[in-house]
């Protein structure tokens, strides 16, 4: 499970979360964010993202409304015999492309046939 990647909107930034370890003492930063993906059946993820940095950086370059590219890791944890699923963002990145809900290339054809004045009857 390498280079998984979604892209998406962001939709929801969640309050910073910090604290201070009890094994270490040394402080932690985290941050989730959820994103709505493109496409014909749309899916809401959420992310986690933990690091001082890293938490640092997300909050200075991104915000809701914005289209970013997320590589993620996928990690889980059992705890009482359940098992927790994480999707921890590694690499944000704002996505300056065109929206996936633009015009898809086959209605794109039937608009360029339709307007052409040589088009032939068959």
């Amino acid at each position: 499970m390498s280079n998984l990647q979604k892209t998406g909107t962001i939709k929801v930034i969640n309050e910073l979360e910090s604290g201070v370890s009890k094994s270490s003492g040394k402080s932690w930063k985290k941050i989730s964010f959820v994103i709505e993906t493109e496409g014909d059946y749309p899916k809401t993820v959420c992310f986690g993202i933990f690091g001082e940095e890293k938490v640092d950086n997300f909050v200075k370059f991104n915000k809701i409304g914005q289209r970013v590219d997320v590589s993620f890791d996928v990690e889980s944890r059992e705890y009482k015999g359940k098992y927790y699923t994480d999707l921890n963002a590694w690499k944000v990145f704002t996505n300056k492309g065109e929206a996936a809900d633009s015009v898809t290339s086959a209605e794109q054809r039937q608009a360029t046939a339709a307007s052409s004045d040589d088009s032939m009857p068959f």
